[in-house]
């Protein structure tokens, strides 16, 4: 079940699957407390699966409103069970009541079949961020923008 959560519990999740097991202190983003965020997880009998935290950017097209999707991260003990794609729909549907017209992220190399799957077209060649690996800026338009 997707459910919004506090930030606290997006960190177990980023340390394990994005970050190599960092301290969770470490963990943090910037825009993990911004206006306008929001923390989403899918959870089975209380364990949080999948992970995933949003908020407004509009990098992308400055004239209309975005919202960026950051530290998305599943469990490997339940990758490829569809939470993360249930986690997506539900942010989808949440983001399209404030009249957002996309979704962007820098998603991971290794996730772009996920991301297209998805509905998410990439917008970039491939980029490295340090410390982290190769990326690709993807976009999914929830209105013609």
């Amino acid at each position: 079940m997707v459910k919004f959560i506090p930030l606290e519990l997006t960190l177990g999740l980023r340390s394990k699957v994005l970050r190599n097991d960092i301290p969770l202190e470490e963990c943090t983003f910037d825009t993990d407390q911004i206006e306008g965020v929001f923390h989403l997880g899918y959870s089975i009998e209380h364990e949080i699966t999948t992970v995933a935290t949003f908020f407004p950017n509009n990098t992308i097209n400055e004239d209309k409103l975005g919202y960026q999707l950051r530290g998305m991260a599943t469990d490997p003990l339940f990758a490829g069970k569809g939470f993360g794609k249930q986690l997506i729909n539900f942010a989808v549907d949440y983001i399209k009541t404030t009249n957002a017209d996309y979704i962007w992220c820098n998603a991971r190399s290794s996730a772009i079949k996920f991301y297209e799957k998805l509905g998410f077209e990439i917008i970039s060649d491939e980029f490295e961020i340090s410390g982290v690996g190769p990326h690709y800026k993807m976009i999914l338009k929830l209105n013609k923008i």
